[in-house]
């Protein structure tokens, strides 16, 4: 566990920061490699990622903050609220809010919500598993007590929030933890490869969206049984496995079986010799010979 990342001008950098912008742009990238299965600009690719990026951590970090108020909030200085950089978001709250943005900008613009979240699917991954690895470095989103001697397993360092809830006894360390962030890091990166091969062979608008809401629902609810840093429950599970099995599940079949119905495919500019406009989207023709 390294927190800090380096100092700049007297102000420590975190490496949650670190990811979290690494992951940022890595999936900006990925959209922009991949824009032409959706039809998509550059334009509205950067609109895309902005959008998510301030929605996705704004509601991340407000689910956080309700959901570990009395724990880390309650009793410090109100700006302790916006120290997004020393880690505390819950995906799911910038899931919710990421995906309310998205549905709204392709309402305004008059684009596809279908293959804007088909694009969107795999950058969400490869942006989640870097902030993930942040997570490990800063210790949060940590597991529960692994059996002594287990592959794998981590012990943070005293001070931290997982040596709080966990404490070792030789006061140094914590006990032996499941290394969560890292399980879910390295299962968004196979996420990730798996729906960018997909979405180069798909063609029916909102199937790559929902498998990746069935897949991550699946992962996320296992790995809850793991983690370590959730002491509330309702009916028996912790809070993401009731967002996983009661809206991320159902939201992935409905959008599976219903997205697609009167949608038509995107065009692949590949077998239309046209590519999007970079300015409004308008597609122009390739320049080249073509067989």
């Amino acid at each position: 566990m390294h927190q800090i990342a380096f100092t700049l001008f007297s102000h420590p950098i975190h490496w949650y920061g670190v990811c979290i912008a690494a992951g940022f742009l890595l999936a900006t990238g990925l959209m922009l490699r991949l824009r032409r299965f959706a039809g998509m600009s550059r334009d509205h690719v950067f609109d895309i990622a902005v959008l998510s990026i301030i929605s996705g951590i704004i509601g991340a970090r407000v689910f956080f903050v309700i959901q570990f108020w009395d724990e880390y909030f309650a009793g410090r200085p109100f700006s302790a609220v916006f120290r997004v950089d020393k880690g505390g978001i819950v995906f799911y709250g910038g899931f919710i809010a990421a995906f309310a943005s998205l549905c709204i900008y392709a309402m305004r613009k008059k684009l596809s919500i279908r293959l804007i979240l088909d694009l969107a699917a795999p950058a969400i991954a490869l942006g989640h598993a870097f902030g993930r690895l942040g997570c490990f470095l800063q210790g949060c989103c940590f597991g529960r007590c692994a059996p002594e001697g287990f592959p794998g397993a981590v012990r943070f360092p005293a001070g931290s929030m997982p040596f709080h809830r966990y404490p070792g006894p030789d006061g140094m360390h914590s006990l032996p933890l499941y290394p969560v962030q890292l399980y879910e890091c390295v299962l968004n990166l196979v996420l990730c490869a798996v729906l960018v091969f997909l979405l180069r062979k798909n063609r029916k608008p909102g199937r790559i969206a929902a498998l990746y809401l069935l897949a991550y629902a699946a992962i996320r609810f296992t790995i809850e049984f793991f983690r370590g840093d959730h002491t509330d429950s309702f009916l028996g599970m912790t809070p993401s496995q009731n967002i996983a099995l009661f809206v991320m599940l159902p939201l992935g079949v409905l959008v599976y079986f219903l997205f697609p119905l009167g949608a038509a495919p995107a065009s692949d500019p590949d077998k239309t010799g046209e590519e999007p406009d970079d300015d409004d989207g308008k597609r122009k023709k390739r320049k080249g010979h073509r067989k």
